[in-house]
């Protein structure tokens, strides 16, 4: 079975992502709030209908639920740019889109605290998801819309999805 690697080393930031320590996966995801650095991409084909990922089942945080297309912690050393393009071909196979930056902010759940970097793009091209995910699909605003609060989606997309104002 797949899991979550707790050793994994993150960077811990302050609001500005200024590094100021690291920690590993585990610590993070412990109910610590020690804050660490991701990226989100939500990737809209030319349609504007919204891509979403289906976390699966192995996954610590948020399993089962419909999430942003890519999401992804930034490694220790690692760029917010280099984290993204490196995250989009892991979990999609993407390796060419230009990514636009929406917004950065902090998230926090009972278990975590995350430094959010946000980008979108609009994508046409063929979308392969890995064996991270379990699956993904391109949905329709309305239909995101009518399934919010339903615990279909994670609480961090819908946070961002009603933030944003898709």
């Amino acid at each position: 079975m797949k899991y979550d690697n707790n050793e994994e080393m993150f960077p811990v930031v302050d609001e500005q992502g200024n590094i100021l320590d690291a920690a590993t996966r585990g610590e993070c995801h412990s109910g610590s709030k020690l804050l660490h650095p991701v990226v989100h991409l939500h990737v809209f084909n030319s349609k504007g209908e919204l891509y979403l990922q289906k976390r699966p089942e192995w996954k610590d945080i948020q399993p089962g639920k419909w999430d942003t297309a890519v999401g992804g912690h930034i490694d220790l050393g690692e760029s917010v740019e280099t984290a993204l393009k490196r995250e989009v071909s892991e979990e999609l196979g993407i390796t060419e889109f230009n990514p636009e930056q929406l917004t950065s902010y902090v998230f926090e759940s009972s278990r975590e605290r995350e430094l959010v970097y946000s980008f979108k793009t609009t994508y046409d091209g063929e979308i392969h998801p890995s064996e991270e995910l379990d699956g993904g699909r391109f949905w329709n605003l309305d239909e995101i819309r009518s399934n919010l609060g339903k615990d279909i989606f994670t609480p961090n997309f819908e946070s961002e999805f009603k933030r944003l104002g898709f």
